[in-house]
């Protein structure tokens, strides 16, 4: 069985394994996506493929879309090249359930890939035919955060985006530079309209990729190198928009299990590839079966009808409550939670660490006891059934092969917001009271704990990378189990740290409790352990 269009021809081979096929005209799809593209999607990742190509799929099964996806790949363009075009676009979904059971679908929606590589002429071209094309709705993207920046850590402008600046669209190399000068191509063409749709997770995401452009635009514009016009048609909602989404989906690499369970249906050629870039890319990608898209619905050029596939669309203030609800409250915390324990404790899966009923009763508490009362009801997601969906399906699915370790990764920069806004709605809050918070505090000792890089037992841990290590973990060395004297003073500037928590929690009286907690946390070995037992039994 191979994954390609000539392995495909036998199709009840695949069906006789347990597959569920693309049940459309593929070649008819094709020749209405060259002549008539509505979406194209930046970012060939595992997230694309196993969230909106596998929507579009159902939509052209139950044939209520004729046209395909066209994907671009702007930044590592072996994907395309080593895996995409090789299997013909198509993928092997494994949807991996809570109860045991794996679902295994091949997606072919994707009917086009391309390099947004300007020395590929054939492929840029086709990009900038893509562009004009007045059919074109949305242009989509999953590109990661960094992939909006035009700066490096210490805000300078990254050589490559410094370059596009002087020389302009024509001659654009970077990410951003290279998308901006296809959405140019759109200006000249008549100024057509179309949705600049990130689909990134990041919070107000549209803004991101939003300012990018602009920023480009007047550059461009102020250097002589584009049209003075361009930056009006960027700026003009009714040409073009830039919608925020929340996205919600769990993906993780690849995973050795999933190969052997399609290598003994005699699937072929499953070797992952890693690229020189580092991306690790297989024909096939493993995914839980929950997911989520919330998209603003500010489409110029007609909106996709992809609510029959389960996208909602709303206006862009519910589109805010629902990122909130999900990354301050109702996820995001719950598994950085995990994540810092599990570190500790010596766990290599977040859904083994929720067998332990200390420590799914830690998320459950902070999840619906002390994060709850602060979340505002965004009235198309149900926050408590949110948390239900998290807790009792989407973490303890053992088939998802996610690790506490890599969710520990910039924990610095995650925790002004995971936990910082909801210490802030407690404090402005006339009815609730920040002496309140027990557990939310006892993760903040946690991650101090975390820092000193030993695990319950005592033992060296390697700590997930984070900006921030170089900056507070000097605050922790020194400091040994099992000696209290003198912790205080020296964790004092971690928790002042208004850049890390979003607030001071000396100044609002949480500080106190955090060094308590810590304090029992560094006791000796075990005392991680013991520490929760006491104060999550509480």
């Amino acid at each position: 069985m191979q994954l390609n269009e000539q392995g495909l021809t036998n199709r009840q081979e695949w069906l006789d394994k347990g597959y569920s096929l693309p049940e459309f005209d593929r070649e008819a799809v094709k020749a209405k996506t060259k002549e008539a593209p509505r979406w194209i999607h930046f970012g060939a990742g595992n997230i694309f493929r196993a969230f909106q190509a596998n929507v579009l799929q159902g939509l052209l099964n139950k044939g209520i879309w004729d046209s395909g996806l066209v994907v671009a790949e702007g930044f590592d363009y072996e994907i395309v090249e080593k895996m995409n075009i090789p299997h013909d676009g198509y993928t092997v979904l494994v949807t991996l359930k809570v109860d045991g059971t794996v679902e295994k679908t091949v997606v072919g929606s994707v009917v086009e890939s391309l390099t947004v590589n300007p020395q590929n002429t054939a492929d840029f071209d086709r990009l900038k035919e893509i562009f004009r094309a007045d059919s074109l709705q949305m242009v989509s993207f999953t590109i990661t955060e960094k992939g909006y920046s035009l700066v490096n850590g210490a805000g300078e402008l990254l050589p490559a985006v410094k370059a596009d600046m002087e020389k302009g669209p024509k001659q654009a190399d970077s990410y951003i530079g290279k998308v901006a000068a296809l959405l140019y191509e759109r200006y000249l063409d008549g100024q057509k309209p179309v949705a600049m749709v990130s689909m990134d997770n990041c919070s107000h995401n549209g803004d991101k990729l939003y300012a990018a452009i602009d920023k480009l635009a007047r550059v461009w514009a102020e250097n002589g190198v584009a049209e003075a016009g361009f930056v009006d048609y960027v700026n003009d909602k009714s040409k073009v928009s830039f919608p925020w989404t929340m996205i919600d989906k769990i993906t993780p690499r690849p995973n050795a299990k999933v190969e052997e369970i399609l290598r003994a249906d005699g699937l072929e050629e499953l070797e992952p590839v890693i690229t020189s870039k580092n991306t690790y890319i297989a024909p096939f990608v493993n995914a839980e079966e929950c997911q989520y898209l919330v998209i603003e619905d500010s489409f110029p050029n007609g909106r996709p009808n992809l609510e029959e596939g389960g996208i909602i669309f709303t206006e862009r203030e519910t589109v805010d409550k629902v990122e909130k609800m999900k990354v301050c409250t109702c996820l995001n915390p719950l598994h950085t939670s995990l994540a810092v324990y599990g570190c500790l404790l010596g766990y290599e899966l977040i859904s083994e660490e929720m067998k332990n009923p200390v420590l799914k009763k830690m998320v459950e508490t902070i999840g619906y006891k002390e994060g709850l009362p602060v979340v505002v009801n965004p009235g198309i997601l149900d926050p408590e059934k949110f948390i239900g969906e998290v807790i009792n399906t989407r973490l303890p699915n053992p088939f998802m092969p996610d690790t506490p370790q890599r969710i520990a990764t910039d924990t610095s920069q995650k925790l002004a917001i995971r936990f910082g806004e909801t210490i802030k709605a407690y404090a402005a809050s006339d009815k609730l009271n920040v002496a309140d918070l027990k557990l939310i505090p006892l993760v903040l000792a946690g991650w101090v704990r975390y820092l000193m890089a030993i695990d319950d037992k005592g033992n060296a841990f390697t700590l997930s990378p984070d900006p921030l290590l170089t900056t507070v973990c000097p605050h922790v060395e020194g400091i040994k189990l099992g000696e209290t004297e003198g912790v205080e003073e020296k964790i004092r500037p971690i928790l002042e740290n208004q850049a890390i928590f979003g607030v001071d929690l000396y100044a609002l009286g949480i500080a106190p409790l955090v060094v308590s907690y810590f304090k029992e946390l560094i006791a000796g070995p075990g005392a991680v352990a013991a520490t929760l037992e006491k104060y999550v039994n509480a």
